[in-house]
C-alpha cells in the first residue's frame, strides 16, 4: 500500500564501463552498491523535511543494498560486514516504523474505514510525528554519517576485495555466469517456499515477503547496469516477483490494521479483501513457475 508524495527523483550513480558481457562480480556489485549509496543520500534531506516517499524511497535503497551483499555472498563477506549490517538494521528499522505510520495512517484516513477507525485518528497522528521527529534526528546524528562513510569505505576498499582464498575465484567470475546460476537458485527456493501461500501462517508469509523482495530488488539492479538487450528477459522474471511482494505485504499491512482497533469487529471489508489478497499473491507465484530463458547479457 502506498502512501505520501512524490520524492525527488534520483537517477542512478554512473553506470561501470564495461559491458556487461565482460563485467565481473566484484565490479556489478560495486557499481550497484554505489548506486543505493547515492539513492540514500539524496533522499535524506526530503526524509527529515516529512516526505513519506522520500523515506520510502532511502529505505528501499538500503533493502537493495543489503539484497546485492546477500546475491554476491559469500564473495562480499567480511570481519567489517556483520557492524555494517548491524548499523544498517538500525536505519531500516527507523525508517521502517515511520513507514508503517504512514501507511497505517492512510488507512485509518481511507473513507472506507474512517468510521471503523474514528477513535484512534488522533492517536495515530501523535505517533506519526512522534517517529518523525525520531527519524529526522538520526539522520541528522553522528551515528548516520559515520554509517555512511563506513559503507563508502568498504565499497571501494573493504577486506572482502583484498582476501585470498576460494573466493578469489568466485569475484572474478563473470556476472553473465554468476547471475544465470544464482538467480535460478534463488527463483527455484521462492516456487518451493511458496507452495501452501493459501494456508501458511503469518511468520512463514512474512519470510516468504522478504526472499521475494530480495530477488525483486536484485532484479530490478542488475536491470540498471545491463544493456537494453538484456533487459526484456529480467522484466520477465520481475514482473510476477514484484506483483507477489506488493500483494504480500498489502496482506501484511491489512492484517496490522485489524489490530490497531481493540474490539471484535474487523475493518469493512476485511474478509472479501484478503481472499482478493490471497489470489493475487498465489496467481503471482504461479507466473514464477514456468522455466523462462535467463538473460544472456
Amino acid at each position: 500500500m502506498h502512501t505520501g508524495r512524490t520524492a525527488k527523483q534520483v537517477r542512478p550513480a554512473d553506470k561501470p564501463k564495461h559491458t556487461v558481457a565482460e563485467m565481473d562480480c566484484v565490479t556489478a556489485f560495486q557499481g550497484i552498491a554505489r548506486d543505493c549509496l547515492v539513492r540514500m543520500q539524496a533522499q535524506r534531506l526530503g526524509t527529515i523535511a516529512g516526505d513519506a516517499e522520500a523515506l520510502h524511497q532511502m529505505r528501499m535503497a538500503i533493502t537493495r543494498l543489503r539484497a546485492a551483499v546477500v546475491f554476491f555472498a559469500p564473495m562480499t563477506s567480511d570481519a567489517a560486514w556483520p557492524k555494517l549490517k548491524k548499523e544498517l538494521k538500525w536505519l531500516h528499522a527507523l525508517l521502517g516504523d515511520a513507514r508503517d505510520a504512514d501507511v497505517m495512517s492512510a488507512l485509518v484516513h481511507h473513507k472506507r474505514y474512517r468510521k471503523w477507525a474514528a477513535r484512534i485518528v488522533a492517536r495515530d497522528d501523535d505517533s506519526h510525528d512522534r517517529l518523525y521527529r525520531g527519524v529526522a534526528a538520526g539522520l541528522r546524528s553522528k551515528r548516520f554519517g559515520q554509517l555512511m562513510d563506513a559503507l563508502t569505505q568498504w565499497v571501494e576498499g573493504g577486506s572482502w576485495l583484498m582476501r585470498r582464498d576460494d573466493d578469489t575465484r568466485r569475484r572474478a567470475e563473470s556476472l553473465r555466469a554468476y547471475c544465470q546460476r544464482t538467480l535460478e537458485r534463488w527463483r527455484t527456493r521462492l516456487i518451493r517456499k511458496g507452495r501452501r501461500l493459501a494456508t501458511m501462517g503469518g511468520e512463514r508469509r512474512h519470510s516468504l515477503r522478504i526472499k521475494v523482495k530480495r530477488y525483486r530488488y536484485v532484479l530490478e539492479a542488475l536491470g540498471d547496469i545491463c544493456p537494453s538487450a538484456a533487459r526484456a528477459p529480467l522484466r520477465h522474471l520481475l514482473k510476477p516477483a514484484k506483483r507477489l511482494q506488493r500483494a504480500l505485504g498489502d496482506l501484511r499491512d491489512l492484517q496490522r490494521f485489524r489490530r490497531i482497533r481493540a474490539a471484535s469487529r474487523t475493518p469493512p471489508g476485511y474478509a472479501k479483501q484478503k481472499q482478493r489478497l490471497l489470489a493475487t499473491a498465489h496467481a503471482a507465484w504461479r507466473d514464477l513457475k514456468p522455466l523462462l530463458l535467463l538473460p544472456r547479457f
